[in-house]
């Protein structure tokens, strides 16, 4: 499957439903597949035009149906598709869609987690913070940081069904974006050995900002380091002038939200995955 058609799919189902079906890691799953998993792709085409698609990796699945396709039970093949391929599948429904709910429980499929979406206003007075004398605070250097970087993402992220098995192949894939700026991506070293404690990643696309990436190792955990971050982020979204600043954020990670309602964000919607209990 080409990517071009593949894009061609996920943007007219953003246009219609006003959010995104497929998520970052999907849409590069096609774009940069990687060696060293096995992704598997399942299409539906109507007279040689992509019209419906499923995809599934490491367990969890997205799937979407073209606007002008849909209740032909496209949407059903997919899903038992998927389930047939792998049955404790976690099946992700962006929005969440109105469809999903039906679909996903009358196949015995419950929700099993919640991925908010958090967005706050541009500051207007976001000071640059002082940065304590006991850290070192440097932008991303692929050559100098990446192994590192990977380590403490591994570590922070450690039940994290994604991010946290995020693989050297997976950071290149995502350096090689367009909108990657290694201006905007900050590493917490200690300044008395040089062992990362954090970082903050960040990522400005068509006018909002999003914090990508916050990371901090579980050995660093409670010295202020997100906080800090997340104020060092806004700082610099002030100076790029986005128009609105987002995040992602699991719906049960209670400390979390407190630092991000505390730096103004709010809940905007979330985004919900279903599985078999």
């Amino acid at each position: 499957m080409a990517p071009e058609t593949f894009r061609a799919l996920a943007d007219a189902i953003e246009a219609h439903d006003g959010v995104a079906a497929f998520s970052e890691q999907s849409l590069l799953n096609v774009t940069h597949p990687a060696q060293d998993r096995v992704v598997l792709h399942l299409p539906i085409e109507r007279e040689g035009v992509l019209v419906g698609y499923a995809q599934l990796d490491r367990g969890s699945a997205e799937l979407a149906v073209h606007p002008d396709h849909r209740r032909q039970g496209l949407g059903a093949q997919l899903l038992d598709e998927v389930l047939a391929q792998a049955p404790d599948a976690q099946v992700w429904a962006h929005g969440p869609h109105p469809g999903a709910e039906p679909l996903a429980t009358g196949r015995g499929l419950a929700v099993t987690r919640e991925l908010w979406m958090m967005t706050a206003p541009p500051p207007t007075d976001a000071n640059e913070p002082e940065i304590p004398t006991d850290l070192l605070l440097t932008t991303f250097d692929a050559e100098r940081d990446a192994e590192d970087w990977l380590a403490v993402n591994a570590r922070a992220f450690a039940s994290h069904p994604e991010q946290g098995r995020m693989t050297r192949a997976d950071l290149d894939a995502r350096l090689a974006e367009p909108w990657f700026d290694a201006s905007g991506f900050w590493l917490a070293r200690s300044a008395v050995d040089g062992a990362l404690l954090g970082s903050m990643w960040t990522k400005v696309s068509d006018g909002v900002g999003e914090i990508y990436v916050l990371g901090i190792d579980p050995e660093a955990q409670g010295r202020g380091l997100g906080g800090l971050l997340t104020a060092v982020s806004l700082h610099w979204f002030a100076q790029q002038g986005v128009r609105e600043i987002e995040l992602y954020v699991e719906g049960d990670n209670a400390s979390a939200i407190r630092t991000y309602q505390r730096a103004g964000f709010r809940r905007r919607r979330a985004d919900v995955q279903y599985a078999r209990p």
